[in-house]
C-alpha cells in the first residue's frame, strides 16, 4: 500500500498492540502461508494472497491489478 513492507514497529503502532503480540501475528501469517519473509532481513514481508483477495484494497480505492 505504500510501496514497502511494513516494520513490526509500523505494526505495532497501526493496531496499538505490543511487541509480542506483533511478533504472534507475523509468525501466525507466515505459518498460515498468507506472508513470507526472510528472519534477520528488515520489511522482508512478501504477502501471497492474492490482490483480489483482500477487500480492504477495494475499500481504500486501491487498484488490484498493480502489483503489491
Amino acid at each position: 500500500m505504500f510501496g514497502q513492507p511494513p516494520a513490526e514497529k509500523d505494526i505495532q503502532r497501526h493496531f496499538r498492540v505490543s511487541p509480542p503480540s506483533v511478533h504472534q501475528m507475523i509468525v501466525t501469517l507466515e505459518r498460515n502461508g498468507c506472508i513470507r519473509r526472510q528472519p534477520g532481513v528488515p520489511r522482508s514481508i512478501e504477502i501471497l494472497v492474492p490482490p483480489e483477495s483482500l477487500p480492504i484494497l477495494e475499500w481504500l480505492g486501491i487498484k488490484t491489478s498493480k502489483s503489491l
